[in-house]
């Protein structure tokens, strides 16, 4: 694992664009790697699931770190631009790496096997 500056680069991270943060929504349990939603009404996140109809159907961004929300809200660092070995994502409901990578280009998220 390579280190440059303050991000880590490694199975998840090829490099970055940019990041941020965000509330991830209480009752959630969620690993680095997560595909999040944005719920429309109060901008939570949420694992992104294609079955919802809230808004986080439509990925939003990927969590950046393991995250235990299960007892309330949590502000979590998130990857909103860059690229990522899509072997690593974590997928909600029937999504897939094929499902959804022209939506996470079109927010310049790129997914890229890695050898």
């Amino acid at each position: 694992m390579a280190v440059l500056g303050t991000k880590t680069y490694d199975n998840l991270v090829i490099s970055f664009e940019d990041t941020g943060s965000g509330i991830l929504k209480s009752g959630e349990n969620r690993k680095r790697g997560a595909v999040l939603g944005k719920i429309t009404d109060g901008g939570k996140l949420v694992l992104s699931d294609d079955g919802a109809d809230d808004g986080s159907e439509v990925p939003y961004a990927i969590l950046d770190m393991d995250v235990d929300a299960t007892n309330g809200d949590k502000t979590v660092p998130i990857l909103l631009a860059g690229k990522v070995n899509e072997d690593a994502l974590i997928f909600g409901g029937n999504h897939t790496a094929d499902s959804t990578r022209e939506g996470m280009r079109e927010r310049n998220i790129i997914y890229k096997k890695t050898l």
